[in-house]
């Protein structure tokens, strides 16, 4: 038997398709569409070396990084900026940028369920090494403009939320037509 939730929860995070959803402890598998693409070390490396040279040339305030930053967007399909190059290293290490610029910046899938939503969710909250994969995957499927405050900075009602109430909020936004 399971035992203590808590106890169990801990041992389980870790691993991939467990989660937590109204203190029952369950194994939900995603769709492919829906986990983190893998990624080649060969290509890990190449956007590691990208980026260490991009860094350097914005750190000595060399002419052409904006032009190299133009350019390694325009492979990658992100939006980064001078200070993503000058800083990566105070919030993620190397490899965890690398990671981030070759997986899609904004992983639209058009028939994302509400359960998957809160799998997704689940997965954020577990805090795994793939979480900010899951946070960009949940932007890019609900139109909430600061989905990311609802789990990190709840507003008072959804303090301690399960993630099924945190996806039900994000669900609930409408943007307001101008």
């Amino acid at each position: 038997m399971l035992g203590d939730v808590s106890q169990n929860r801990e041992h389980l995070d870790g691993r991939a398709g467990v989660s937590e959803i109204g203190g029952i402890i369950h194994a939900v598998d995603l769709r492919v569409e829906l986990v983190p693409p893998s990624v080649s070390r060969q290509q890990l490396e190449e956007l590691c070396g990208e980026i260490v040279r991009i860094s350097d040339l914005v750190l000595r305030r060399a002419e052409n990084a904006g032009e190299e930053i133009v350019a390694f967007n325009a492979r990658t399909g992100h939006d980064y900026a001078v200070l993503d190059f000058a800083e990566y290293d105070g919030g993620r290490d190397l490899v965890e940028f690398a990671l981030e610029a070759a997986r899609p910046a904004r992983p639209r899938i058009a028939d994302v369920t509400t359960d998957e939503l809160v799998e997704v969710v689940c997965r954020i909250l577990a805090g795994g090494p793939e979480s900010n994969y899951y946070l960009r995957l949940l932007g890019a499927n609900v139109t909430h403009p600061r989905v990311s405050d609802l789990i990190f900075h709840p507003p008072a009602g959804l303090r301690d939320a399960s993630a099924e109430q945190i996806v039900n909020e994000a669900l609930k936004y409408r943007p307001v037509v101008l």
